[in-house]
């Protein structure tokens, strides 16, 4: 599966070059506790590096510089200003991106064989908001008001964003903070999370060689006490989120000290349904690939795998097959397909589901020594796994794993694929597989999803929204209306002096 057949990047010169302090106001600080963190290769235990542990005090002197930032020399630049230096940024991103995906292989495991693959999304994304920027507009309205003023409204800035990223993509999530709240005219204080740190911190470098001023973009490096002091700031005018559905109810409780606005993308556990007249050939490696992708680590995996009945054998027996092809080991190595996941916590918590996908009467169809062995029993690894006749109140079911495990249930017709499918607190991804575009129709409009993929699974593109229902968050990112998450509108009445 590994798609690149050469690695030119040297890991041991990446990180020498990686920045090891966080930023705030255009320097590279330590924390003001003087307090550090290490983090961890997830792949064999080791410390990659050591970073300041931001708190509170950080985040204030952060947000005074973001304020600063905001209402001094930032808020003058024009549109054209904005999008001429996130274009630079993307070229930057283009140029080094190489080194990017292997800090972020390093850092939080995924395969270099898929890291490099987020070059195009990450300059795109650039790109896309560079668009933006210059795309912001207002509104006349026809009123019925006395005296006949006009009325038009403006797009202004929020102010200053607070951002909050998971582990699981910690370069591309970073930028799909920063781009739009750029676009928009806003600073931004970003706190990556604690266990995948580094790339972040390079993107922060790049927006300093991009010419993007001092104060516009902070990272500060930390754990869950700076994310609180984020959430709970009175200085930050919005909070943009993305992690698990309990810390964005924690964030949503926070924020209503200013009544700051909050963005969410949360949690999920997806539908995937294969129907009996789907493109088996397709279907099979995508529904395995729905889930075994990252590790398993991406919200909107498709892992509740919906099959029809009379084919249920057939695609399991497929999805078995294909995942004995599947390489698991060092992420470095371009044949690599699923490396391990990011830390021991989350491994023990992914193989807490496992066995009690066992002991609760599901069967599993893949190697039952899903714990590797010998070099890599020092890493966080977790073989793919498939369980089959799962019951939809069996706890791999019906919580977020956040692992490569796929729970396969049976259906018999499109309303019980439907009605079971939506019989879930979150609400991000689906997928939908059949050659029957009525059917297709009829199931993309009864899912309750933010997206529906129908005949393929994960797809994204900065022009198209992606958020979830439900408890999987709301507000969108991408697309056109991810950069009105980050503006104001005003209206204006003028009313006309009287002629003499």
């Amino acid at each position: 599966m590994g798609q690149v057949s050469e690695i030119k990047i040297d890991p041991k010169t990446v990180l020498a070059g990686n920045p090891r302090k966080m930023l705030i106001d255009g320097e590279w600080v330590d924390a003001l506790s003087g307090e550090t963190f290490d983090t961890i290769n997830p792949a064999n235990g080791e410390v990659l590096a050591t970073l300041p542990k931001g708190g509170k005090a950080d985040v204030d002197r952060a947000v005074a510089a973001a304020r600063r930032a905001f209402e001094g020399d930032w808020s003058r630049l024009t549109p054209f200003d904005r999008q001429g230096l996130l274009i630079k940024l993307g070229d930057l991103i283009e140029r080094h991106f190489d080194e990017i995906a292997m800090t972020d292989t390093l850092d939080m495991g995924g395969p270099i064989s898929r890291t490099l693959l987020g070059r195009r999304r990450a300059v795109g994304l650039c790109r896309y908001y560079a668009g933006m920027a210059t795309s912001v507009h207002g509104a006349s309205y026809a009123n019925s008001a006395p005296g006949n003023p006009l009325s038009y409204s403006v797009k202004e800035p929020v102010g200053v964003v607070g951002a909050i990223n998971p582990w699981n993509g910690p370069f591309g999530l970073s930028l799909w903070k920063i781009t739009p709240a750029l676009a928009a005219g806003c600073t931004i204080v970003l706190k990556p999370a604690e266990q995948a740190p580094l790339s972040p911190l390079v993107l922060g470098k790049l927006c300093m060689e991009a010419g993007i001023p001092p104060g516009v973009v902070n990272i500060v490096t930390g754990f869950g006490d700076a994310g609180a002091a984020i959430a709970e700031h009175p200085g930050i005018d919005k909070v943009a989120f993305t992690g698990s559905t309990e810390v964005g109810q924690s964030i949503i409780r926070a924020s209503a000290g200013n009544t700051k606005r909050v963005s969410m993308e949360l949690g999920g556990k997806s539908p995937n349904i294969v129907f009996a007249d789907a493109n088996l050939a397709k279907a099979i490696p995508a529904a395995a690939m729905a889930v075994f992708m990252n590790s398993g680590q991406i919200c909107s995996a498709g892992t509740r795998l919906f099959i029809e009945h009379s084919i249920y054998d057939e695609v399991i027996d497929g999805i078995a097959a294909f995942t004995r092809t599947l390489k698991l080991g060092d992420p470095t190595d371009p044949a690599t397909d699923l490396g391990p996941l990011v830390t021991r916590e989350q491994y023990e918590k992914v193989a807490g589901y496992i066995e009690s996908g066992l002991a609760q009467g599901a069967q599993m169809k893949t190697d039952p020594d899903w714990r590797p062995g010998g070099d890599m029993a020092r890493g966080n690894y977790i073989a793919p796994t498939l369980f089959s006749e799962v019951q939809d109140d069996m706890k791999i079911c019906r919580e977020e794993i956040f692992g490569p495990v796929i729970s396969a249930i049976r259906f018999s017709s499109i309303d019980e694929a439907i009605r079971r499918a939506n019989d879930t607190p979150y609400g991000l991804g689906s997928g939908v597989w059949t050659r029957d575009i009525n059917k297709a129709n009829k199931v993309a409009a009864g899912l309750q999803a933010g997206s529906v993929w129908v005949n393929c699974y994960q797809q994204l593109d900065p022009a198209v929204p992606f958020g979830g229902y439900k408890m999987s968050g709301f507000g969108r990112e991408s697309g056109p209306e991810h950069i009105e998450e980050f503006l104001n509108t005003k209206a204006i009445w003028v009313m006309p002096d009287e002629v003499a």
